[in-house]
């Protein structure tokens, strides 16, 4: 069994703020706060316990450190960003093991939308909307990580914030 309507509807109003702030800070400095994934792991902390129940609450708590544990091991080889790896892990207990099909085609869907969004305005006039940010000019070589190993860096909090969000809105709406 999956995560539940019930406990994604405890866990969107307080993922939402986090996942937007955590989007537009990866895009406007290339940069996920460690304490913006403090909050996101306390939130699941605290609500955890109400959404879940105590046993599965603690077997969702348990994927944190596992998943920061290969986040690092997957930055220290130079496959991904430091702030990536920290994202995974503290968004990891959002996510039921069940349903890793589901989490996989929406982070699939959140991947190509987020390239496709972000070069639309990266490579076109619309950046002069927010001409200071540095995700329009950052270069893999500038960053740990990169896009398909091409020298083009991309901000993967955006994704990564899409996924957590639309997995949440989809369990609750169809569950």
């Amino acid at each position: 069994m999956g995560l539940t309507a019930a406990a994604a509807y405890w866990f969107l109003p307080v993922v939402i703020p986090i996942a937007i702030f955590v989007s537009w800070s990866d895009m406007k400095r290339m940069k996920i706060t460690n304490q913006s994934m403090m909050v996101l792991f306390a939130a699941f902390v605290v609500t955890g316990p109400f959404a879940l129940g105590f046993p599965d609450y603690f077997w969702h708590l348990l994927h944190g450190p596992i998943v920061l544990v290969i986040g690092m091991a997957l930055w220290a080889l130079r496959l991904m960003g430091g702030g990536d790896a920290k994202m995974y892990a503290a968004m990891s207990p959002y996510f039921a093991v069940a349903d890793w099909f589901l989490i996989l085609m929406v982070f699939t869907a959140a991947a190509f939308a987020g390239v496709i969004t972000h070069s639309l305005f990266r490579f076109t006039p619309l950046r002069r909307l927010a001409p200071d940010w540095e995700s329009w000019t950052a270069r893999r070589s500038d960053l740990r990580g990169g896009l398909f190993g091409l020298d083009l860096a991309f901000p993967k909090g955006l994704v990564l914030s899409m996924t957590l969000l639309f997995y949440l809105i989809l369990v609750a709406v169809y569950r």
